[in-house]
């Protein structure tokens, strides 16, 4: 089928065959969309093209149109138009190209400037002309409008099932579905107990820290699930200590939206993944999960790791005694700004000073605080 639009011009330049699906699981299900985006090649000779001036673009297979961020392809498409090398974009639809406007407008920006005509199923139009540019201004405003609303859609169903406490979310270790949907504990009692002794033992030494060396001394190894999500026991570490201690399921409850998403710190980078306090987190629905402590338990471990922080500056809590000789250490407050006061040890321990919190940052700041003088340690009988 030819079009009026084809120019001798455009037949000496290539024809791309721009081809992408959404997820790696489109990929592998939707097979009959890939054979339908492959078999644009045969639009492209029907159009007055010849084979060898034919290529196809298929990296960005498995990646979201939302953005350009990692689509390669799509890239390698913008610069090869830029060069004149271009004279047709083949596409199933426009929503394969970019399903954002950001990301639409400048190509066909660039496509008119550089004479490239865009085809789909439904036709062939040219941006360089206000009418080929508003049908295909059209074709992107919907393209994002329909992201939009079925996301929105997806989210919307999403958190009525959250609000509900039903929905199916990854359960930590020690708990467990049952054939019938149920969560119930696991009925593995050696897993049961090694959950149980880390809540007892933090309750006693009020710190992740010395719960974690307390378990290794014993050598009580901590239950983990592996990559296949089978029962393995490791070694017990700061990490997987704090998990289990954090999680709000052990206290029976049902929690959606702990973290969010931060934008990134630069360009073509991810977003990255950040915890929410946990007055921030989205929904809460107690009493959900069979429970190994109670919630007020729960709470007062959150805010012992909370107080242990010794990020004074940004949270201002009292932070945790560390080691050294003198008393006190963390919880003197400097009489002069009411500040809590730290001690700064010397030369293998033997020389110490005592100071606040504000001297400390103006030090790291190299402005000019208040001399310290260095004092030896007292020595003990």
């Amino acid at each position: 089928m030819k079009s009026e639009l084809v120019t001798p011009s455009h037949l000496a330049r290539k024809a791309v065959v721009y081809i992408r699906q959404s997820t790696p699981h489109q990929v592998v299900s939707n097979q009959e969309s890939l054979r339908l985006q492959y078999a644009l090649r045969k639009r492209a000779r029907e159009l007055g093209w010849r084979e060898a001036a034919i290529d196809v673009i298929d990296t960005d297979l498995g990646l979201s149109g939302a953005s350009t961020a990692h689509r390669n392809g799509f890239k390698e498409l913008v610069g090869r138009v830029g060069l004149s090398e271009v004279g047709l974009i083949l596409s199933i639809d426009v929503t394969r190209l970019a399903r954002n406007c950001t990301d639409w407008y400048p190509l066909l920006d660039i496509c008119g400037l550089r004479g490239c005509l865009i085809a789909d199923r439904d036709g062939v139009y040219d941006p360089g002309t206000p009418n080929g540019r508003l049908l295909l201004g059209l074709k992107g405003s919907i393209s994002e409008l329909e992201l939009h609303t079925i996301r929105s859609r997806l989210t919307a169903g999403l958190l009525a099932k959250a609000e509900r406490g039903e929905l199916a979310v990854m359960l930590p270790i020690g708990l467990m579905r049952d054939p019938s949907g149920v969560v119930v504990k696991d009925p593995d009692m050696a897993v049961q107990g090694r959950l149980g002794l880390v809540f007892q033992l933090f309750l006693q030494l009020r710190s992740v820290a010395k719960v974690m060396r307390a378990l290794n001394e014993r050598d009580l190894e901590l239950p983990r699930r592996d990559r296949y999500g089978d029962l393995c026991w490791t070694r017990a570490t700061l990490a997987a200590v704090a998990a289990v201690l954090k999680n709000p399921a052990y206290a029976g409850a049902f929690v959606y939206g702990r973290t969010r998403f931060q934008p990134p710190k630069r360009e073509g980078a991810l977003p990255q993944k950040a915890t929410r306090p946990m007055e921030e987190w989205r929904i809460v629905v107690k009493d959900r999960y069979p429970a190994y402590i109670d919630w007020p338990i729960y709470e007062k471990i959150r805010a012992v790791i909370r107080d242990n922080r010794a990020e004074y500056m940004r949270i201002k809590t009292r932070g945790a005694p560390r080691d050294g000789e003198l008393l006190l250490h963390g919880i003197a407050w400097c009489a002069r700004c009411g500040h809590k006061m730290y001690v700064r040890y010397k030369g293998a321990a033997s020389m110490y000073a005592i100071t606040c919190v504000p001297r400390k940052a103006s030090r790291r700041a190299n402005t000019s605080g208040p001399a310290v003088s260095m004092r030896p340690l007292p020595m003990h009988s």
